[in-house]
Formats: C-alpha cells, sequence, structure tokens
C-alpha cells in the first residue's frame, strides 16, 4: 500500500514538520467528528490550502493527503447517508448493508493506519508514496509544475 521513493533533495526539519502534519490533520478530524466524513476532507482541504505555496515536497504530501482523503469520502458519504436511511427513514438494514459498512471498517482501518506510517516515515525525511494516490498526485503536482 505504502512505496518509499528516494529523493534527491533533503528537506528542512520544518518541512518534514509540515509534510507530516499533512497526514495528521486527517487523522485528528477523524477523533473529533468520527461520524461525519466531512470533516476530514476539510481539514485536509485547510490545510493545503494553508501550505500550497510551500515547498514542492511539503506541497506533494498536502496533495497526497488531500487526495487520499478525498478518495474515502465518497465511500464514507455513502455509507454515511444510508445509515441515516435506515435509522430515520423507512429503510431497513440488509445483508448488503452490513457488507458494505464492514467493508467500509476495513478501508478506514487500513488508511487510518497507513496515514500513521507515512506521516512518521516522512517526518523522517523518507518520500513516501501511497499506492495509487501516489500516482494521481504526481500527476497533479506534475501538471502544476508545468502550468508555472
Amino acid at each position: 500500500m505504502i512505496t518509499t521513493a528516494k529523493f534527491n533533495y533533503q528537506p528542512h526539519e520544518s518541512e518534514l514538520e509540515r509534510a507530516s502534519n499533512s497526514y495528521l490533520m486527517s487523522l485528528v478530524a477523524v477523533i473529533g467528528g468520527l461520524p461525519l466524513p466531512i470533516l476530514n476532507l476539510m481539514a485536509s482541504i485547510f490545510f493545503y490550502l494553508g501550505n500550497r505555496k510551500s515547498t514542492a515536497f511539503v506541497k506533494w504530501h498536502c496533495t497526497q493527503a488531500l487526495v487520499s482523503q478525498l478518495g474515502l469520502f465518497f465511500f464514507n458519504s455513502a455509507g454515511f447517508w444510508w445509515t441515516v436511511s435506515i435509522l430515520f427513514y423507512d429503510e431497513t438494514a440488509t445483508n448488503y448493508y452490513f457488507a458494505y459498512i464492514i467493508t467500509l471498517v476495513i478501508f478506514n482501518l487500513i488508511e487510518f493506519f497507513s496515514t500513521l506510517i507515512i506521516a512518521t516515515k516522512v517526518r523522517k525525511g523518507q518520500h513516501t508514496e501511497f499506492f495509487f494516490f501516489g500516482d494521481v498526485t504526481n500527476l497533479i503536482c506534475k501538471t502544476n509544475e508545468n502550468n508555472k
């Protein structure tokens, strides 16, 4: 799920801290507002906006944190609204619902622990990429660099 790439650039200590914090923002939001999936995404968006004019290293990791949260947001939102419809409307909890919720919990646990691992590695100066989300981030950041 996580790959580590070599960077020729050695980031400054403050850059390592900001890049690592970009991942931790979503975890703080999870602890603060677990049932609302929008909080994780909003925390990542605000941190990204605050650091978008930072160095390429920090900007890349803020973008990856944002993209990974965006990927989970849609799945978490579907589960949230499905649960709301069961609790407050005439929907019934089916086997499909329970299978979706169990899968959602597994995905969120994988993302939670992956985020902790990647935040730790980035703080130590290792440029680390999520599987899939790292490739998407490379495309986004490469596009942004070409537009300058």
